[in-house]
């Protein structure tokens, strides 16, 4: 089965692409009108870090207990670099900065309306153009979780 949409629910399988992400544009802080698409993503994969803390207590007779202590979570995207596009250039941009400078909120939409907004996200730009000489100049980055990222489920709005 597909995905079906009823008036607020959205069940069933999707494509990827339905997924959707956006950058915060603008140098002074994000507003609803400086976060914009990112223009020509390909691919991405979604990497958790669990902080994962383990004992071995007397009662439970070498059996390990565990609890889940950490977390963040990396977001790996390649794209093709697109001039002109304002959330593709605004990533661009940070290949060339450092520190703080590369901090920007970061949206990540799913299918169901699920946003995931990341505060001062931490873009980590890997490739801004080298390729083959007849390939499309690749935009390749890792967008990072710095601190608790905010969670809004559907209707929560």
């Amino acid at each position: 089965k597909g995905m079906m949409r009823s008036m607020n629910e959205v069940t069933g399988v999707y494509p990827c692409y339905e997924n959707q992400f956006q950058v915060d544009t603008s140098d002074s802080g994000a507003s609803a009108a400086s976060m914009k698409g990112i223009a020509d993503c390909e691919t991405f994969g979604v990497s958790f870090d669990n902080g994962v803390e383990e004992w071995t207590p007397f009662d439970q007779k070498g059996w390990t207990r565990r609890l889940m202590t950490a977390k963040s979570v990396t977001i790996s995207v390649t794209a093709k670099r697109n001039v002109g596009d304002a959330g593709n250039d605004a990533v661009a941009a940070l290949a060339w900065k450092n520190g703080r400078s590369v901090e920007r909120d970061f949206h990540w939409t799913f299918p169901d309306g699920t946003v995931v907004k990341f505060a001062s996200a931490v873009f980590n730009v890997t490739n801004i153009g080298a390729g083959d000489s007849t390939a499309v100049a690749p935009l390749e980055f890792e967008v990072m979780s710095n601190g608790k990222p905010e969670i809004i489920l559907p209707g929560q709005e």
